[in-house]
């Protein structure tokens, strides 16, 4: 009986050993040039979707700063992000940490394996130029995730290897110095392998450009401030003493993506970026979005939620569908632009609509409803109507003006001085802004400090709602010093003191057709009464501060009311990380 049962226990164990059909060895996977693309659009995949830069990495994690805040009250997610009360156990932190090493991981098998394929330096020279474009792509989506991941966590562990590779899964925290020259490395071999955006077909796939521009994000970021320290040790804000060699590697990125204009340039109309091309989900000719990341699929794995999560306030009997109203830009925001400047009503939204008529409304809040505008559900084509969440917008991680800026910025730094080069960068997009006309942008410094403070506004002014901001300030050291200066300056608006005497406190408006006709400037201080001509509603506006309350604080004190100067440039590892680690990770200084 015991020789028949250990008989009968082998022959099951044969039998029960079946192939599994869905799945395929590394081997298979990197066999052909098709297998190979299909991985590395696997590396795509992460990059969309709610846990990364369709919802929680670029709105979530980007705000409250001196352009926008988080609406709402304070709660353990998107909120207390914003506010910079950081608990261990947020999951809109832990998730998309999880999420940007999954993209890592898929990363670093194609890293590895692509280049050992015999196709890679043997096939047909269709197979070899597919192929040297496919490694460049997972090395530059590889430098995205890694960027993401210290500018939010600081000095993160950087395994640079499959995980069945490793000989220890649990990989200590790399100085993000190392990690940062590496990547670098990486994408000056990215740029050499990948082609130009006119050699191939449109899509969403990285090009030359691409890994150019991305270099001399991340040099940016090598080159500034940064909060360096432990949890044991406390931390403070420093800077690489060397930090000169990678304002040389911006310089020269930078260059020579403004040396081939054939390829990517400015959009002449800075509205048509994103009503008639991103939200239109039209390719732009002019090639402006250099970098950007696609969305589709109507689901939270592979779309996006812009434009359904912030942006104009919609109601979901409106024709366009509900969304809107997760970011509130401040009034310093709005006033922070001139008044000839047409990225302001681009970028900020003054009106809602919240019923079956379609016609636009100005919420009584005033000031306290703006919304950021760049991506708008009733701009979307086609329309998109109902309570759908996913709205097909891509996410745009760098535009040609981004690099006309960044030369500007480490030209001056370079040179003590802004070159004249330099200048004409920094007036090109101050020009575009003004509808081309010279008169309007004003003088252009010429002296270091000079130049750099119209730098830090400019970017301000150019890159509102665009996730761009706080990582700026971070890396300039003015996050905290940005932050004070908001409150007064929103303090003054309430107040109508200081550079803010002439805002209205009321201001009017009626409705022309579906659009809305302003009675007088936001400029100056008009009926000031709160009685409306004839035909006009009035709106509290600089009035509406003063019944402002978030979180039962005035908007001055709520917004990133829990930023602490040498903790909040970092986020905490959450908790189940910690756990893992069993002693070996070191939190964050401050957590």
């Amino acid at each position: 009986m015991l020789f028949l049962a250990l008989v009968a226990a082998g022959g099951c164990k044969k039998y029960t050993e079946v192939e599994p059909v869905s799945q395929y060895s590394i081997a298979q996977v990197f066999s052909d040039v098709s297998n190979a693309t299909t991985a590395v659009l696997g590396v795509y995949d992460e990059l969309m979707g709610d846990n990364t830069y369709g919802i929680r990495t670029n709105l979530y994690f980007p705000y409250d700063t001196d352009e926008a805040i988080v609406s709402g009250n304070i709660d353990n997610g998107r909120r207390g992000i914003g506010r910079y009360q950081l608990q261990v156990s947020n999951t809109d932190l832990a998730n998309p940490l999880r999420a940007l090493y999954r993209g890592i991981e898929k990363a670093n098998l194609c890293i590895e394996q692509i280049p050992i394929m015999p196709q890679y330096n043997s096939g047909t020279d269709a197979e070899k130029k597919e192929l040297h474009r496919l490694y460049g792509e997972v090395l530059t989506l590889r430098a995205q995730f890694y960027l993401e991941l210290i500018r939010n966590w600081g000095d993160v562990p950087a395994p640079m290897v499959p995980a069945y590779q490793q000989t220890q899964l649990f990989v200590p925290r790399t100085d993000r110095d190392s990690t940062y020259d590496l990547l670098l490395g990486d994408l000056k071999t990215a740029a050499d392998l990948l082609p130009w955006r006119t050699e191939v077909p449109r899509n969403e796939r990285i090009t030359k450009g691409a890994a150019k521009a991305l270099r001399a994000k991340i040099a940016l970021c090598c080159g500034g401030y940064a909060l360096r320290g432990r949890k044991s040790t406390g931390g403070s804000m420093q800077r690489r003493a060397d930090y000169l060699t990678y304002y040389q590697i911006v310089i020269t990125e930078c260059a020579d993506l403004m040396a081939n204009r054939n390829q990517h340039t400015l959009n002449p109309s800075f509205e048509d970026i994103w009503h008639k091309y991103l939200c239109g989900l039209a390719p732009d000719p002019y090639g402006e979005i250099i970098f950007e990341a696609g969305a589709g699929g109507g689901n939270s794995n592979a779309d996006s939620r812009m434009g359904q999560y912030n942006g104009t306030v919609l109601s979901s009997d409106c024709r366009y569908g509900q969304g809107g109203g997760g970011i509130n830009c401040l009034p310093s925001l709005f006033y922070a632009f001139d008044s000839t400047d047409k990225r302001r009503d681009v970028s900020v939204t003054l009106y809602r609509i919240m019923d079956a008529t379609n016609i636009k409304s100005v919420a009584a809040a005033g000031m306290n409803a703006l919304t950021d505008g760049k991506f708008r559900r009733d701009w979307r084509t086609p329309l998109l109507p109902g309570t759908a969440l996913n709205v097909g917008y891509n996410w745009p991680f760098i535009r040609f003006s981004d690099v006309l800026l960044m030369f500007a910025e480490a030209d001056n730094e370079m040179n003590g001085a802004p070159s004249a080069a330099a200048k004409a960068a920094f007036e090109e997009v101050r020009l575009r802004a003004h509808g081309g006309n010279a008169n309007l942008i004003g003088v252009t410094p010429s002296d270091k400090a000079g130049f750099f403070n119209a730098i830090v506004n400019e970017r301000l002014l150019e890159f509102a709602g665009e996730g761009i901001r706080k990582y700026d300030l971070i890396r300039w050291n003015l996050l905290s010093t940005k932050i004070a200066e908001t409150r007064t300056k929103l303090q003054q608006i309430r107040d109508a003191t200081g550079p803010y005497t002439n805002v209205p406190q009321y201001v009017y408006y009626k409705n022309n057709g579906e659009e809305i006709q302003w009675y007088d400037s936001f400029y100056k201080t008009g009926l000031g009464s709160g009685t409306p001509p004839a035909s006009f509603f009035a709106v509290a506006w600089g009035q509406s501060l003063n019944a402002n309350v978030i979180d039962g604080k005035p908007l001055w004190q709520a917004m990133a009311s829990y930023f602490v100067p040498n903790k909040s440039e970092l986020f905490p590892f959450d908790q189940a990380m910690i756990d893992s680690y069993q002693g070996q990770l070191e939190q964050n200084p401050g957590y």
